[in-house]
């Protein structure tokens, strides 16, 4: 039994894995369901291992552990705690404070456990057949030195000239000599008990003697009267007569069998200890500490490395060197830590870091010897890896949190700013409910209305853009353009801002051309949209300035403002998403927090860069983008016009087709103010039953209905040759580039996206002839 494993856990069943280690390895588990009962156990009997598990009390288990630690009769013993979840209910450090020597958690993993516990009990199995051999040794050289003691040795004489040996009793007894031969069997009698293979060696140690007149010495095996052999050890030396010749050799034997099969033993002992040293995949040393003159540890020296230390550590060739030979900047931490296993005697457990090896270390040490002895064995494993994705796993989940800290304030911020303009909006229309004949309020109330409306599409036309971005669905649409150009068009665009703010602008344009191969509209964005940021978190009566230039191969477009500021370390979270670093100065200055994480997104896909530069709060900002020049000066391109036919659009038959009833009813109100039909149909089966009767020139189609969408319609319509004089409008809230692809390819004419102008609708009803 005292190879046995000692499983500690609350739990009724000992987890499979462990049962299954340990059949593999040939051990009993002896399972306590209770700290008592495991300690009851530990004073019955020695145990190879001790086995604690986890049963969902941290407290508990770290108690459970010293206690078996700080027993005398397994203070020695290995304690490995299993079963741990992970993320860990504690640090690694106060289990290894309390005792373990490892940490599996869940799930444990076989191949894990049968590594560790292999390596421990058969540790502890070498230790017991150590000291078995040992005592053993110690038992014979007892016997010895009281055979030697007491004169229980064999005594014998040779007289080499009469060839006659003379022997006492217990010589006679080993070499098989009847008692009436003891003082007269000559040397060929006593050869005869020897092993016919040491009756060679023998002769010729006894020759060599002889000849040398010196001392003489053989070990050989006899031949019992039972079967079997015996070792014998003989001693002795060469007597001379008076002319200095040899007469005599005179000596001693010694049964040495259990000597030497003890030390057989240890030396298989040895091999297994061996094999089970070169065989373990953690690093293993043996050190021996060295100390300076003021017994501070101040090195150490490699006595034992197995194979998986050049793994572990990328030193090869260590034994014989030293510590700070091999790595010179070890830090002196490694020296204190074994230094203070050595002196004290007491194992520590703990993970530090090698930057001298780039490498964190799971390490066990214990003292080998006693007291007086300054060697150390270290078994450790390279966790580098495992902190590294430790130290990940902590980023990903603050990155995670700071997202979603970020996604929960831009939630609240978009409901603040869809608000704003609904608000002005529901309270014009209730105005207008209650008094419609007055003709002047009602004017500014459209007004009113029509720039929160305008608002709100800017609002949701942002979201829109950063989740095309974001899905990688923007497409350039590039031209050569003049810087300047693209710079009035954002001015002007941002003006109304401005103005409202009571800031003054200051503008500088290069007088010769920039040319730029880019989407104008996008580049217009991304000016306008820094400009509205100074305009915002500038204070009221302030100034912002607009500068373009060329630096190099590329444009150059500051805007510059003397607004709140940016902190330095917020410089760059600026441009991520749903950040408003400088609502706190600047309370209510609007905003999703999208725009500049729009702006870098925009000005990246035309191959520049955007930066943020501040000397902090309420110093004012500094934005600079750079965009690559293009080979050629851009043609200077006429001025969009639209070109519409004189007069009133004729009236028209118009379908309109959309689930959304208010959405419908108030389009057909429109068309109908417009002076066109515009019946209503609320879903696709309901518009193909009312064509026939109509058969209208036009058909504004929404797409997302349930039952039979937009494009199902556009299909049926365009397989049927009698519809083929009506024309298509797409009406969505999806405006993207491979949106109207995608309605072009489904049959559609025209593609507006919600809320559409009367502009808008006018202009497609007038392209509908």
């Amino acid at each position: 039994m005292s190879s046995c494993i000692l499983f500690i856990c609350q739990h009724p069943n000992v987890d499979p894995v462990v049962t299954e280690v340990a059949r593999e390895l040939g051990r009993a588990v002896l399972h306590a369901t209770s700290l008592e009962d495991g300690l009851a156990h530990v004073q019955r009997q020695a145990f190879a291992l001790v086995l604690v598990g986890y049963a969902g009390d941290p407290e508990g288990m770290l108690a459970d552990v010293a206690a078996v630690r700080s027993n005398a009769r397994s203070s020695l013993t290995p304690i490995v705690a299993i079963g741990l979840p992970l993320p860990m209910p504690m640090p690694h450090e106060a289990l290894y404070d309390a005792g373990v020597i490892a940490v599996l958690t869940a799930p444990l993993s076989p191949a894990i456990l049968r590594a560790k516990a292999r390596f421990y009990t058969a540790a502890f199995d070498t230790q017991i057949e150590r000291s078995r051999a040992e005592a053993a040794l110690d038992d014979t050289s007892r016997r010895l030195a009281r055979i030697i003691e007491a004169a229980e040795l064999g005594i014998w004489s040779w007289n080499i000239g009469a060839d006659r040996v003379e022997a006492d009793e217990r010589v006679a007894g080993v070499f098989g000599v009847p008692p009436d031969e003891r003082s007269s069997a000559p040397l060929a009698r006593y050869l005869a008990a020897i092993h016919p293979d040491d009756v060679a060696s023998t002769l010729a140690e006894i020759r060599a003697a002889i000849a040398a007149c010196g001392a003489y010495g053989a070990t050989y095996r006899i031949r019992l009267a039972g079967g079997g052999w015996r070792w014998i050890i003989a001693r002795g030396h060469v007597d001379t007569d008076g002319q200095g010749n040899a007469g005599a050799v005179r000596g001693v034997i010694i049964d040495a069998t259990r000597q030497l099969e003890a030390e057989q033993q240890l030396r298989a002992s040895e091999e297994r200890y061996r094999t089970v040293f070169n065989s373990i995949d953690d690093g293993l040393c043996v050190i021996d500490m060295l100390f300076d003159t003021h017994g501070a540890p101040c090195n150490y020296r490699f006595i034992e490395t197995n194979p998986a230390f050049i793994a572990h550590t990328g030193l090869v060739d260590a034994v014989g060197k030293t510590a700070r030979e091999l790595v010179p900047g070890l830090e002196q931490h490694w020296f204190d830590m074994y230094g203070r296993v050595a002196t004290t005697g007491e194992p520590v457990r703990f993970e530090n870091e090698a930057k001298g090896l780039s490498r964190w270390y799971d390490v066990y040490a214990t003292r080998l010897g006693g007291p007086s002895s300054h060697r150390v064995a270290v078994l450790f494993t390279d966790v580098t890896e495992r902190r590294r994705s430790d130290a990940a796993l902590r980023q990903m989940a603050t990155d995670l949190s700071e997202a979603n800290r970020l996604k929960t304030e831009f939630l609240a911020t978009l409901a603040h700013e869809l608000r704003n303009p609904l608000a002005p909006i529901r309270s014009g229309l209730q105005f207008i409910r209650r008094a419609p004949g007055d003709a002047a309020a009602v004017s500014r109330v459209h007004e009113i209305m029509e720039r929160q409306l305008d608002h709100l599409v800017v609002l949701v036309d942002d979201l829109l853009d950063v989740a095309r971005i974001h899905r990688g669905q923007v497409e350039l649409r590039l031209e050569p353009v003049d810087l300047a150009t693209v710079v009035n068009a954002a001015l002007e665009t941002s003006m109304p801002l401005i103005q409202a703010a009571r800031h003054s602008v200051d503008l500088r344009l290069p007088a010769m051309a920039l040319p730029l191969l880019a989407d104008p509209t996008r580049l217009t964005q991304v000016i306008s949209n820094l400009l509205n940021n100074a305009a915002r978190y500038t204070p009221k009566g302030g100034h912002i300035a607009l500068y373009a230039e060329r630096d190099g191969d590329e444009a150059l477009i500051t805007v510059t403002d003397n607004g709140i500021g940016i902190a330095p370390d917020a410089l760059e979270a600026v441009f991520r998403m749903f950040t408003q670093v400088g609502q706190a100065q600047q309370p209510g200055s609007g905003g999703l927090g999208i725009g500049l994480s729009l702006v870098r997104s925009l000005v990246e896909l035309h191959g520049g860069s955007v930066r943020a530069d501040s000397a902090g709060t309420n110093a004012g900002s500094r934005f600079t983008v750079r965009l690559p020049l293009a080979s050629e000066p851009a043609s200077a391109a006429p001025p969009a016009t639209r070109t519409l036919p004189a007069g009133v659009v004729p009236p028209r038959s118009v379908l309109v087709v959309d689930d959304n009833r208010d959405a419908a009813e108030t389009l057909a109100a429109l068309l109908s103010m417009l002076g066109h039909s515009a019946p209503v149909a609320n879903d696709g089966h309901q518009a193909l039953r009312m064509l026939p009767g109509l058969m209208p020139d036009v058909v504004f189609l929404d797409l997302g209905m349930p039952g039979m969408s937009g494009y199902e319609v556009a299909r049926a319509i365009r397989a049927d040759a009698r519809y083929a004089p009506v024309r298509l409008v797409a009406l969505t809230g999806w405006g993207g580039e491979a949106d109207r692809e995608r309605t072009a390819q489904a049959g559609f004419d025209a593609h507006l996206t919600k809320p559409a102008t009367v502009e808008a609708i006018e202009d497609v009803l007038r392209q509908m002839t």
